[in-house]
């Protein structure tokens, strides 16, 4: 989805020669009125910018063959090595990096030796944002099964058993478009994030812009914005966060600790019948990750082919 953004964007700005498809072009609302290009016939020249999301060597070689300024974009750190056969090594191909998030760009640094510039996804403000009010009755902790459903399922279990008097209702979402996964999470009070590894995870993102307190792993990637409630919560190995102006987001815990993931759920309830000001800094961390941003991002990683007058692919 992040590539469609920044086709989208580019196109939007006069810079984009066309997305590369091999079969069929794919359809959707999310894909019409892009210039869908068969990569047979795509017209590449020398100096032109192309653009590859990791996991797929073997695309680069249109844009290698005619000796294009060839970027990989990395999405998900886990994925970095993803279809590279044995033997090859990215430093000995003549590529560049861009990297979706802060955490992706620093592991690719200390794997790579190079530190690629980002750009992040942009989440869509008109349809994630709050409710008038959130609804009365027990509160409801929305989940998503797809990101490791049996963790879930413990987190849920220990929860429970340490707090046999807290009735909760567990609101699983799953199978939705996004308007509905956006009407979900504004019924929410709470959202667990499950998912692992991340580059920028999106649907925390959502979850706060829809007035959800989160809880949860970062996947790595999410320590972009994800930022601890907490001055004593779990800290990422090795990796500063960068600075941000929004402060502490949530209650994070290290990737597969359902224990902590639990106890981070307590202190969500317990934060709900106080006047904190959370809210106000889940908008921060929100208003960061808006369409302006990425364009600035992506004019900042690609200005080297603007200035040239080369198109990207």
């Amino acid at each position: 989805m992040v590539l469609l953004q920044i086709a989208r964007q580019l196109h939007v700005l006069g810079r984009l020669g066309g997305i590369l498809y091999w079969d069929e072009p794919p359809g959707g609302a999310e894909c019409a009125g892009l210039p869908w290009v068969r990569a047979s016939t795509a017209d590449m020249a020398t100096g032109d910018t192309y653009v590859v999301p990791e996991g797929w060597p073997n695309a680069l070689v249109p844009g290698l063959k005619r000796g294009c300024r060839t970027l990989v974009y990395c999405q998900n750190w886990s994925y970095l090595f993803h279809g590279l056969e044995a033997g090859v090594h990215w430093r000995d191909l003549p590529v560049e990096f861009l990297a979706v998030s802060d955490p992706v760009a620093w592991h690719m640094e200390q794997v790579l030796g190079r530190r690629p510039q980002v750009i992040r996804p942009a989440l869509d403000m008109a349809l994630f944002h709050p409710p008038a009010s959130k609804p009365g009755g027990l509160m409801r902790i929305g989940f998503m099964p797809r990101k490791n459903k049996a963790l879930a399922e413990q987190i849920r279990r220990i929860f429970e058993e340490r707090n046999p008097r807290v009735k909760v209702e567990w609101v699983p979402i799953h199978g939705l478009d996004r308007p509905g996964v956006a009407g979900v999470l504004r019924s929410c009070h709470v959202f667990l994030v499950t998912g692992f590894p991340e580059g920028c995870p999106l649907p925390p993102l959502e979850a706060m812009a829809c007035g959800c307190l989160c809880v949860g792993f970062t996947g790595f990637g999410g320590w972009d914005y994800m930022r601890q409630i907490e001055p004593d919560g779990y800290a990422p190995h090795g990796y500063a966060p960068r600075d941000v102006p929004w402060g502490g987001n949530g209650w994070w815990s290290a990737d597969g600790d359902v224990l902590g993931a639990a106890l981070g759920l307590e202190r969500a309830v317990q934060a709900l019948s106080l006047n904190l000001d959370i809210p106000a800094r889940m908008a921060r961390t929100v208003g960061a990750y808006g369409s302006d941003a990425q364009k600035c991002e992506i004019v900042a990683a690609l200005s080297e082919s603007a200035n040239n007058g080369h198109t990207i692919r």
